[in-house]
């Protein structure tokens, strides 16, 4: 039985083409480089406009292949979520959107497999560092002024619906 060898590419999701870096890596593999491409693009499909981490693990003799999608930044996440091409390039004094407590809650429970968060508490936290470095208002506040809130307990409530979801 032969090892399977993996391959990582970075591709704006449901756009994968068979050029350069897909076709080039994998044409020598002897793998069906349209299939992948088409595997990966229907797999993508939902992170239209984001740049998606991809694996393609495939096996040299059988040529079979699986795709695995990994979950976009959470720059772009939050970047689709306030419909912004890109973040501020000067977050202090410039806002480029506002997002609710809500959407800052979602974005989080997708990035769960990567954060290093113990708890949603934290992992809402980590998220509005984010927004406060690609100048996103939450609550037409302070990323920071909404962590020292969180921190008082003013957002339990509304955390607590969610706490399911992340455990």
């Amino acid at each position: 039985m032969t090892q399977k060898k993996s391959v990582r590419f970075i591709v704006e999701g449901g756009r994968a083409t068979a050029g350069p870096p897909i076709g080039p890596t994998l044409g020598p593999t002897g793998l069906n480089v349209m299939a992948v491409v088409n595997k990966i693009n229907e797999l993508t499909k939902e992170f239209a406009g984001m740049r998606v981490p991809v694996d393609v693990i495939y096996d040299p003799e059988t040529k079979e292949f699986e795709v695995k999608v990994g979950i976009p930044t959470t720059a772009a996440l939050l970047l689709r979520e306030v419909k912004a091409e890109k973040g501020s390039p000067s977050p202090a004094k410039q806002r480029i959107g506002n997002l609710s407590i809500e959407q800052v809650i979602k974005i989080a429970l997708i990035k769960r497999p990567d954060l290093l968060s113990k708890t949603l508490k934290a992992a809402v936290k980590e998220i509005l560092g984010t927004c406060l470095s690609l100048g996103i208002t939450v609550e037409d506040k302070n990323p920071k002024d909404v962590q020292k809130e969180i921190d008082k307990g003013l957002y339990d409530e509304i955390l607590t619906k969610y706490e399911a979801e992340w455990q």
